[in-house]
């Protein structure tokens, strides 16, 4: 891979793979990695380490996602670049993912009586 130029850092192609937003929006959630979809909660990084970045050392430290739930928000603000609100969002997409997953096996149990 060579060297981007600044006319290709213009074009919508280059722009839209800046952030995994523009993944997603282009080829579908399945297209993304653990990390860039972490990045996505987070949203926007700190000076010199972005979202994505953040995202990585979170994953690094717990494992996976399955690693990440029932941590204590604790333990996540230790990571440099996360504080309240980024940490909320997180926990609140695992919570949302908790109840589709609760959900699923009552209505498997069901289909089991």
């Amino acid at each position: 891979m060579g060297k981007i130029n600044k006319n290709e850092m213009k074009s919508p192609e280059f722009r839209r793979w800046r952030h995994p937003g523009g993944k997603l929006r282009e080829l579908g959630p399945e297209s993304l990695t653990d990390a860039e979809l972490l990045a996505i909660l987070i949203s926007t990084g700190i000076k010199g380490k972005p979202a994505e970045k953040i995202a990585e050392e979170i994953l690094a430290k717990f494992g996976s996602f399955k690693g990440m739930a029932n941590q204590p928000l604790s333990k996540f603000l230790k990571i440099k670049g996360l504080g309240d609100v980024k940490i909320i969002r997180i926990a609140a997409a695992f919570e949302i993912a908790r109840r589709i997953v609760n959900e699923v096996l009552k209505e498997y149990e069901k289909e089991q009586d």
